[in-house]
């Protein structure tokens, strides 16, 4: 839920070859894929800056993991070939980026927005039974995701499904590493945001009045923002929303189904509920990773980078790292807020985190006081999303409506 996206690696124009460094570990192993957060705390432990083929370098402490956020200058996020705004630029492009980015996720924006995504929240969750077991992340988190994605930005219902799909076969190619079906899956995303801004273009004053068509009346260095920036911000708005806001929920509903104690206590102030939802994705992260490239040689942690090496920032295992956050499975709410790497830290804050936070709160909120949340009483386990997700593929609970 930071700015960067979590797909998986792809060369970069800062890359050098792979096979520089001895291997640390295998992010592929199975132990670590029917695990991941228990397998990133043991490494965090045994070795910090960890290298492998297919990360790269990863980092996992904490104050490591702040040192790589804080040095953009020797961390660059500039690691994919395709244009990718703003999160894949560097100063001075990334500030000028960052300053129109940022005006769509302002408190006032926001308010404005949240009578109609507590709508959407009570929309899904009147489709769930009164008491039974349900699967949430087809049921909830995911149809969640996508219409408050797409409400926020003015996208008409019909994109639902087939955005549905395309988040089926993006995850199922970026699983499966294959990189010539996800060339084709992200042109093809971008041929619904083409469709959508052509579409505005033929309408011209009688354009829906909402941020896509708006975006589309920005300008960078005194110019337009060209049609293939506008594609790249609405892509990256998008596809890394819908899969962490989906994650995000399913995280925090399982969470809530094992822990009876804390779903009364939010019932009897919704102000905490903000605060639980971060902390709880503090101990889960919905996003694993992300990725940065060295620009010079550099020593972290006594491991030699050189010059254009790949580097993963684990976000999993930084945020429970225990010399910041002693026992990383303990619940608390009295935890600094600023020490939560969940949204990231430095320039790359992640500028989304207003509307991420008020979608999180919302669901959550309104899942409580209509449902108590329960394990399943089918005995169906939850499956674990593996890297790049986090999170659950699948998660059976039971709801009884209140």
């Amino acid at each position: 839920m930071t700015e960067t996206s979590h797909d998986a690696p792809d060369p970069g124009p800062h890359w050098r070859q792979p096979g520089t460094a001895t291997d640390d570990w295998d992010p592929r192993a199975p132990h670590v894929l029917a695990d991941q957060i228990a397998a990133y705390d043991e490494l965090r432990g045994r070795c910090p800056v960890a290298h492998s083929e297919y990360l790269g370098w990863s980092v996992l402490r904490h104050d490591d993991v702040l040192e790589v956020l804080e040095d953009h200058a020797t961390y660059s996020n500039s690691v994919s070939e395709r244009l990718t705004v703003p999160n894949g630029m560097d100063p001075p492009a990334h500030t000028e980026f960052r300053r129109i980015n940022d005006k769509y996720f302002t408190p006032e924006r926001m308010a404005v927005f949240e009578p109609r995504c507590r709508r959407i929240a009570q929309g899904v969750l009147e489709q769930l039974p009164d008491d039974g077991d349900a699967e949430l992340m087809s049921a909830v988190a995911r149809t969640y995701a996508l219409r408050v994605q797409s409400a926020f930005l003015g996208w008409p219902a019909e994109l639902e499904e087939p955005l549905r799909a395309w988040v089926r076969k993006n995850h199922e190619a970026t699983l499966a590493r294959d990189r010539s079906a996800m060339a084709a899956i992200a042109i093809e995303f971008d041929g619904y945001i083409r469709a959508l801004l052509d579409e505005r273009r033929r309408l011209g004053y009688d354009a829906p009045r909402d941020i896509t068509t708006e975006l589309m009346h920005d300008r960078v260095w005194e110019r337009r923002v060209t049609t293939e920036e506008l594609v790249s911000l609405l892509r990256n708005w998008t596809v890394g929303e819908l899969g962490t806001i989906a994650a995000s929920v399913g995280i925090v509903a399982q969470f809530l189904a094992e822990r009876q104690d804390v779903q009364e206590q939010l019932r009897a102030d919704d102000g905490l509920v903000g605060p639980a939802v971060d902390e709880i994705l503090r101990m889960h992260g919905p996003l694993i990773a992300n990725r940065r490239a060295t620009t010079r040689e550099v020593t972290l942690r006594g491991r030699h980078l050189g010059a254009g090496d790949r580097v993963s920032v684990i976000w999993a295992a930084a945020n429970r790292d225990p010399e910041v956050f002693g026992d990383p499975d303990e619940f608390r709410l009295d935890r600094d807020s600023e020490l939560n790497l969940l949204y990231g830290a430095g320039i790359h804050y992640c500028p989304g985190a207003p509307l991420a936070r008020l979608e999180l709160r919302l669901i959550t909120s309104e899942l409580l006081a209509g449902f108590d949340v329960a394990p399943a009483r089918s005995g169906a386990e939850p499956v674990r999303a593996t890297y790049p997700g986090s999170g659950f593929t699948t998660l059976p609970l039971h709801l009884a409506r209140r």
